[in-house]
């Protein structure tokens, strides 16, 4: 129960409807236990009235008899109707305050957990799978939410009606009453036993469905791949493998609560039949009357659900329990990118970058990306960074908007060291492009206001302009108010690079990052773009990240990264003159182009 107590923080914050549910609770079980009592007047009324007119001539010598018994059993049924009725009412009350405390507190958790994922940094969700994020916010939010509502509620039921009827049992006769309630010690012994097998078995249940997640979501997310390959088949025997894996440990529970049930039944049954016999020994004593025999079977038959429950609700528990732990092993993971406790700050950025010594290597692989890397790139001034794949380029973008923290050396920004800026600010005033772009499953107008607030159209066909994407977007369906589909699944590549530049400068950043992000394009498109970058950026600080040489652009500085150190820094000019790989690239793009032509 450790992991659970994760929400007492929730039962303090509705603790007055919670406290109010126990009291409906209460109510509700003693206006239930006092039918029996009813039930047993009315049988000994009968009984009694039957044996007087008896001794008396006869039934047939009282014409009144039925009358009398017929108004009087009336007058008894009618106390059962009203208390049932008072059961029923509490009842409902019950559920509208515990039943909806647990779908606010399920809600408040989604919530919870959502932001907290929003906080944690890349790292973590390179370490982790979207499926499993996915099961621990949905199915193992909805296993707590199942102990924070129903169990609770039953479990309430249960110790409120254990309590009342085993105390009106108490007064009646306390030798039926320890016969009648002889099984439950064995009840217990089983009670314990089950449900530490449901904690083992249910706690891998969640593991596999979360892989189980994670395998369709990977096969919808790269439909594309299975299918381009004729890999349906193989993909489709894949999932049977995860779906048979977690069908047998899903029976495995099942078989549990299969033997375990019929068990709670056995016991019960058990106990009727001692309080018959029992009973029947006491009536014939003189100690109690036939009408408390059927008081006791009432009392064991009223007993049948909450004693059968228990089994249910010691499942359902250690599910929940199960399922809390998963859900603490990522709320209690503290991002390592955190914004630093600075003023708050609109102010605008000078876009003074320098990179000091800068060595970074990926915490979860080891892998050094960038050793000793120095530059500086003054206000306003361009910046292009060259190199082959994998020497680091894109590492720089990610290390400048604080996906990650330099490993050693330091990052300034305006000659504040960049862990030191407030997180938000900073990237709130840093248009990036990444390299693998994403779109939301949103209209297009919504993409390119994403990073926004209060984009007009006017504003988003401009920007879409300046993208050179303008007349791609009037050429759908509904123009910007299309749906892309997930991850912008309906546009073409070229397309969905062009919404994403877009997106980016309806920010109006201070610092510009570009990390090869006109791969997808063509040679016309570029040149649109590229005439507008020119003016865009002619007081913004810009890195453009390439595998190509924009000559239509006028770099301030160019640096080329090879094997994750700088190899070359320079101009153009300079660049060209030194006839390193820079001078290579260009020849190659050069004659490249030539033979376009």
């Amino acid at each position: 129960m450790r992991h659970l107590a994760y929400l007492n923080k929730f039962f303090w914050k509705y603790r007055w409807r919670f406290l109010l549910g126990i009291v409906f609770v209460g109510l509700a079980n003693w206006f239930r236990v006092w039918q029996p009592k009813v039930i047993r007047d009315a049988l000994d009324t009968v009984i009694s009235q039957v044996k007087h007119y008896q001794e008396t001539g006869g039934i047939a010598a009282h014409p009144e008899a039925y009358r009398e018994l017929g108004g009087q059993i009336a007058w008894f049924g009618a106390g059962v109707i009203a208390l049932a009725l008072a059961m029923g009412l509490f009842m409902f009350f019950m559920r509208q305050t515990i039943i909806v405390m647990s779908r606010l507190i399920e809600y408040d958790m989604r919530k919870e957990i959502f932001a907290h994922y929003e906080t944690l940094d890349l790292a973590f969700f390179k370490r982790n799978s979207t499926g499993d994020l996915m099961s621990r916010i949905s199915e193992d939010v909805s296993k707590v939410r199942m102990f924070l509502g129903p169990t609770i509620l039953y479990g309430l039921d249960l110790i409120f009606l254990f309590v009342l009827t085993i105390s009106s049992m108490l007064r009646v006769n306390l030798t039926l009453t320890l016969w009648s309630l002889l099984p439950l010690p064995f009840l217990s012994i089983s009670i314990y036993w089950v449900s530490t097998m449901i904690n083992r078995r249910s706690e891998k249940i969640q593991q596999q469905l979360a892989a189980l997640t994670s395998t369709a979501q990977e096969v919808y997310s790269g439909i594309r791949v299975v299918k381009s390959y004729a890999q349906e088949e193989a993909m489709g025997r894949h999932f049977a493998e995860q779906s048979e894996v977690f069908r047998q440990k899903s029976l495995g529970l099942i078989r549990v609560d299969a033997f375990f049930f019929p068990l709670m039944l056995l016991m019960v049954g058990a106990s009727t039949i001692i309080t018959v016999y029992v009973g029947g020994l006491q009536a014939v004593k003189g100690n109690i009357t036939a009408g408390n025999i059927a008081e006791f079977v009432i009392y064991i038959n009223m007993l049948t659900w909450p004693v059968t429950a228990i089994g249910w609700i010691a499942s359902l528990t250690q599910q929940a329990a199960a399922s809390q732990k998963r859900i603490n092993e990522f709320i209690n993971t503290q991002p390592q990118i955190v914004s630093p406790d600075v003023p708050a700050s609109d102010e605008r950025y000078r876009g003074h970058i320098v990179f000091d010594n800068v060595t970074f290597v990926y915490p979860d692989t080891g892998i050094k990306a960038l050793d000793k890397v120095s530059f500086e790139v003054m206000p306003g001034e361009k910046l292009a960074i060259i190199g082959r794949t994998g020497s680091g380029k894109t590492t720089i973008a990610d290390l400048l908007v604080r996906m990650y923290d330099v490993t050693e050396g330091r990052i300034l920004l305006d000659g504040v060291d960049l862990r030191e800026h407030d997180l938000y600010r900073l990237r709130r005033h840093i248009g990036y492009v990444p390299q693998d772009m994403f779109l939301f499953s949103d209209t297009v107008q919504g993409n390119i206001a994403f990073g926004k607030d209060g984009l007009t159209r006017a504003e988003a066909e401009f920007f879409a302009k300046s993208a050179a994407v303008h007349d791609d977007i009037m050429g759908l369906p509904k123009g910007y108010e299309t749906l892309v589909g997930e991850r912008g699944v309906t546009l073409s590549g070229g397309q969905k690079q062009r919404i994403s530049i877009a997106r980016a400068f309806a920010k109006k950043p201070d610092i510009v990052l570009l990390d090869d992000c006109l791969s997808a394009v063509d040679t016309n498109t570029e040149s649109q773009i590229l005439g507008y970058l020119d003016q865009a950026l002619a007081d913004k600080t810009a890195i453009i990240i390439t595998h190509r040489i924009y000559g239509m652009l006028q770099f301030d500085k160019i640096i080329v990264l090879h094997d994750h150190k700088i190899a070359e820094a320079g101009t153009h000019e300079s660049l060209l003159a030194a006839g390193g790989y820079y001078a290579e690239l260009f020849e190659k793009q050069s004659a490249g182009d030539m033979v376009g032509k």
